[in-house]
């Protein structure tokens, strides 16, 4: 397609980036009858943070049989928790078995999305051409972003340097010496993975985290012809998986002391690997169990026992030349730095390239903290959603599953606006599209209730500080119920929590500002 052509392009639905969130999008549209969008990825593949995160020891903390569709089971798991490479083929999987791969404009970055308050509709630029859409909805993910901190020094590091996201597999650990930073969920997979292979390894360590044994294990064939020929025992095995980690959403938002038991069981993991009382003092959370994400490893203790690694309880806050120095003033020479210091999750970088009906960007609305109403629409962002929005994370349990509810609140946006359309006249024109803001009451309501719930969660009563939390200290990423909660709370949209915005009829119209209507329950 040519530039000139591409540019006056309209399409009834434009989708941003093909994870996870972007291609189940995809798969629900199609589902409702809508062929009419495009999935705009600034990558040449699928796959989201799947496709990115392709660093030693990559893998879910979330059993394979929950982390993955419920319209798309994939009977054939390797394993109880599989790794990277699993997971984007089974993306992959997806996106041929549902067709989409006409629809998605590969190495298409969304450099701008302007609301066209006079058309009703989203003007997009990106790295490939412009178009326009009647609808955006935003997959790029929590986790798309990596975060290098400004540390003091880096940029005369003379060696070589990459965050986890961003693994250079060019280069060879073997035999290098190797600094570590952050112990986060990259970090307690990378650690072990390179630890046999490098001459010496250093962990730079602010916050231990929690960590309890991962039980994974190789499905068996038999497990497997058995899911194959039985498909209703690959449901019972979700539904178990399901049901287990909904009952513990109670002990995370309500009763958080009833974690101390868990917090023992995470102790004797640590002792068993751990003889060295001193370095077990080092990697001794002094937070409540689940106030950070709990992790999961089997081989993280046993990896950092080994005698070349060392552990430094301290940040790194200086780089002299080789050198590394910690806070604690302790220092390391090393040939490598990687980064596990995750990524822009209460600060998304998309938010600065989406301007809203009032000329701000969503990053300038949000500068307080993220809000959306059910985690999909900001006010003043007619017609936007975004999947996996704010607080719709969840500490123990699979993010498909709030994916699959946000589908559901997508699809019925997605009737709702067809059925308030004024269908176009005998000449094709004459149209009026619609679009749904956001009531601004609407969104502090619902952003009220989430943090009232919040306040006596672990996430906010925990003692830690942890990514869930926002410059200001709002937890601004996390659920505070269960994912049934959240399914009843987006099964349909309601429409007295929108305006509606109507573009009448322009031989009827013409010069004439549009039209802003409220409409009632």
């Amino acid at each position: 397609m040519g530039e000139r052509e591409h540019e006056r392009e309209h399409v009834r639905v434009a989708v941003v980036g093909s994870g996870f969130g972007g291609l189940g999008a995809a798969v629900r549209l199609r589902r409702e009858g809508v062929t009419d969008f495009v999935v705009l990825e600034r990558a040449s593949s699928v796959g989201g943070t799947w496709r990115d995160n392709s660093y030693p020891g990559c893998a879910c903390d979330v059993p394979s049989h929950l982390y993955s569709f419920s319209f798309a089971p994939n009977p054939d798991w390797p394993r109880t928790f599989s790794g990277q490479e699993h997971i984007r083929a089974y993306l992959e999987h997806v996106t041929d078995v549902f067709r989409l791969r006409p629809h998605i404009r590969f190495d298409s970055e969304v450099k701008r999305m302007t609301w066209n308050a006079e058309r009703l509709c989203w003007d997009i630029e990106t790295s490939s051409g412009s178009l326009s859409a009647d609808v955006v909805v935003s997959a790029t993910g929590p986790l798309s972003d990596p975060k290098v901190p400004d540390i003091p020094g880096l940029d005369s590091f003379p060696g070589k340097v990459f965050h986890s996201a961003r693994w250079d597999h060019d280069y060879d650990l073997r035999g290098k010496r190797v600094a570590m930073v952050g112990t986060g969920a990259s970090a307690i997979q990378i650690v072990p993975a390179i630890q046999p292979d490098v001459s010496r390894l250093t962990l730079f360590q602010r916050t231990p985290p929690w960590v309890m044994p991962r039980v994974d294990r190789a499905i068996s064939d038999a497990e497997r012809w058995l899911h194959r020929q039985l498909p209703f025992t690959s449901q019972l095995r979700r539904g178990l998986l399901w049901g287990i980690r909904e009952l513990q959403v109670q002990a995370f938002t309500k009763r958080p002391n009833e974690l101390g038991f868990v917090e023992q069981l995470a102790r004797r993991n640590m002792a068993r690997a751990i003889k060295d009382p001193a370095l077990r003092a080092k990697l001794t959370p002094d937070y409540r169990i689940g106030c950070k994400r709990i992790l999961l490893s089997s081989d993280y203790y046993p990896a950092l026992a080994q005698p070349n690694v060392d552990v430094v309880a301290s940040g790194l806050s200086e780089v002299r030349g080789s050198t590394l120095v910690a806070a604690d003033g302790s220092e390391a020479e090393v040939d490598v730095i990687v980064f596990g210091t995750g990524f822009h999750v209460t600060d998304m970088p998309i938010a600065d390239r989406v301007v809203g009906a009032d000329g701000r960007t969503l990053a300038e609305t949000w500068k307080g903290g993220m809000e959306a109403l059910r985690g999909a629409s900001a006010a003043g962002f007619p017609n936007w959603m975004t999947i996996i929005g704010p607080n719709t994370g969840l500490g123990n349990s699979s993010m498909i599953l709030m994916i699959e509810s946000q589908l559901n609140y997508l699809a019925d946006f997605v009737r709702q606006l067809d059925v308030l359309g004024v269908p176009p006249g005998p000449s094709g024109s004459g149209g009026g599209r619609v679009a749904l803001d956001a009531r601004p009451s609407a969104v502090s309501a619902w952003n009220h209730r989430v943090q009232e719930r919040m306040k006596r969660t672990v996430w906010n009563t925990g003692g830690c500080t942890s990514w869930y939390l926002d410059a200001s200290g709002r937890n601004t990423t996390i659920w505070p119920g269960t994912t049934a909660e959240f399914r009843r709370a987006t099964r349909r949209v309601d429409l007295a929590e929108y305006d509606v915005l109507r573009a009448p009829a322009a031989e009827q119209t013409a010069g004439k500002a549009q039209k802003k209507t409220g409409v009632d329950a």
